[in-house]
């Protein structure tokens, strides 16, 4: 192992039919699989991806982040893990944070943010459809992803109702109020009754905001005709 190399903590979601693979250290940086095995590789797979979110944060993202993977710990999954989505909080989120800490996760969710926004923006508005013809084009997907976190939002106490896609004041407003929030977090412990510690909310909101993103570089190819 190389002098400085840490290998990246992780921890697995385990459904009946579906496993997440979540590192716990870079919000957004979550795959799935069929098995744990699967999921592991697809989580490797992505770190060259994911360096361009450590980028846009200006936070150093190793390019050997996925050599090496540490599981940490397993949660059992429920339907929402079967479904498609992480949707358990591990034990290990509720550890407080220190101020560099929430001050990180921030960033990091910031710059999915960013990602996000980059690749909307030289993407077409018509994206290929899966293999059955499935799937959402690009603006309802964006729309979607604002949908979910005005619903995540409520999760740390931040109420905003869902902006309209054009409506770029609100959309600054709601995400403004979820970075601060996020910065000001020490405890380990929801800040509403059922709602997420801040570790966790900074990882499924930077996941589903990537998980679109990469879904729409990956559906960019214009079609003719």
């Amino acid at each position: 192992m190389a002098a400085g190399f840490r290998p990246t903590r992780v921890y697995l979601e385990v459904g009946t039919k579906r496993v997440f693979a979540c590192s716990l250290d870079w919000p957004g940086w979550c795959r799935s699989g069929r098995d744990e095995d699967v999921a592991l590789a697809s989580l490797a797979s992505y770190a060259p991806r994911y360096a361009a979110v450590a980028a846009a944060a200006g936070i150093p993202f190793a390019e050997s982040a996925g050599d090496e993977l540490y599981v940490v710990e397993k949660v059992p999954g429920d339907t929402t893990t079967n479904f498609g989505a992480p949707g358990k909080v591990p034990r290990i989120d509720s550890d407080p944070l220190t101020a560099a800490e929430a001050r990180r996760q921030a960033a990091l969710v910031t710059a999915a943010w960013s990602v996000l926004e980059a690749v909307a923006a030289g993407a077409p508005g018509r994206l290929r459809k899966g293999p059955r013809g499935g799937g959402r084009d690009r603006d309802p997907m964006l729309e979607h992803v604002l949908g979910a976190e005005s619903s995540y939002a409520r999760k740390i106490g931040v109420r905003h109702r869902q902006p309209a896609l054009d409506d770029t004041a609100a959309i600054k407003a709601m995400r403004g109020d979820i970075v601060d929030c996020l910065r000001a977090a020490r405890a380990g412990t929801p800040q509403v009754p059922n709602g997420w510690p801040a570790r966790y909310a900074a990882r499924r909101i930077a996941w589903h905001v990537l998980d679109h993103a990469w879904e729409i570089e990956d559906k960019s190819e214009r079609e003719d005709g």
